[in-house]
């Protein structure tokens, strides 16, 4: 079985949720802990820079044998489905697919925003993470090699903190999507191990990688989720090794479609539709109309932030993996949804 080669950086989320995908599925890896000294260093090897330096970075071959570096999650995990057999973590019926690449995105992409709010607009996180991040890749440097690179991280990301919405006009909407959705978290953990079942899928690994900072790192989300939320601060640590996790062989154990969806699940797909897509649409018409803010209404509360031109992106791959459903599945979907509001969100 290939090796699979990559750089990234404990503290990444991205870059912990591909890890614990690797290790569920039994996918082999080498990783190159970046260092913020020198940024893609991969040490006695010279790899190709990506388009856009992002962590995880993967190099792997182009259809030509070429290796190339390769970021975004999404796409290359489920590359690996592909190319590696078994232990599939999408769900095997094409609505529980359709749902959980939501969740996955939602994950990804806006319950990150909590993430770095949290770790980067409270002082006792920054000092936290201002001094952990750069011992990381850089873990015999001296205290004294240390300090300008802690004030060096800490002024990037803060300064970076408008990009992901995170602002005073913004840190109420995101503080209380934050605990609604380990709300709802908690009460569907209850009815099952995992979002879509009894075996984890790719929104399980987008919802731990972001989790590892807030939940286990970053102490003001730690504390809240410690105190409020103590099983989803085990399932998180749970999440970190699945390798020995004993899975059907028959793709059995997903939720699917035939029945209703538990009613844990339905809240959950009813804070994207009231939260999550609606926050996708008023980026994207920020970023088609060249406008220099995103400037509307997310969950009830006036919303501001720099547009973001690759979350447009994101609204027009759901709205092409809902397009790609037959016609009995998005029938079906309209009925088991119908309470949540998706199908009007996604219109």
């Amino acid at each position: 079985m290939t090796v699979v080669e990559l750089m990234g950086a404990p503290g990444s989320p991205y870059t912990r949720k591909m890890l614990a995908l690797m290790r569920y599925r039994h996918i082999p890896y080498r990783i190159s802990w970046q260092s913020i000294t020198a940024p893609g260093d991969m040490g006695h090897k010279n790899r190709p820079k990506p388009k856009v330096a992002l962590l995880p970075t993967y190099y792997l071959p182009d259809a030509n044998g070429e290796i190339q570096a390769v970021t975004d999650s999404t796409p290359i995990l489920r590359r690996f489905e592909e190319e590696y057999e078994g232990r599939s973590v999408i769900p095997s019926d094409a609505i529980m697919a359709f749902l959980n690449w939501l969740l996955e995105d939602y994950g990804d992409e806006w319950l990150t925003k909590s993430m770095f709010h949290y770790r980067w607009h409270y002082a006792a996180d920054i000092k936290k993470a201002g001094s952990i991040l750069p011992r990381w890749g850089n873990i015999s440097a001296s205290d004294e090699e240390i300090e300008p690179l802690s004030k060096y991280v800490s002024d990037r990301q803060t300064g970076r903190l408008t990009y992901v919405g995170s602002n005073e006009v913004t840190k109420e909407t995101i503080e209380n999507s934050f605990t609604r959705f380990m709300t709802l978290l908690d009460a569907h953990l209850q009815t099952a191990p995992f979002i879509f079942g009894q075996r984890p899928s790719s929104a399980d690994f987008a919802v731990y990688g972001q989790l590892t900072c807030l939940a286990l790192f970053d102490p003001t989300s730690s504390a809240i989720v410690v105190s409020e939320f103590p099983r989803i601060y085990a399932w998180t640590e749970l999440m970190e090794d699945l390798s020995g996790l004993a899975v059907a062989d028959d793709d059995s154990g997903w939720l699917d479609s035939s029945s209703a969806m538990p009613e844990t699940l339905l809240a959950l797909v009813q804070e994207l539709a009231r939260l999550y897509i609606p926050y996708l649409k008023l980026n994207a018409e920020a970023v088609m109309s060249g406008a220099e803010m995103v400037d509307g209404e997310v969950d009830g509360r006036p919303y501001q932030q720099n547009p973001f031109p690759y979350q447009a992106k994101c609204l027009q791959w759901i709205g092409e993996q809902y397009a790609a459903l037959s016609g009995s599945d998005k029938a079906r979907l309209a009925e088991l949804t119908a309470e949540t509001g998706l199908i009007e969100a996604l219109s």
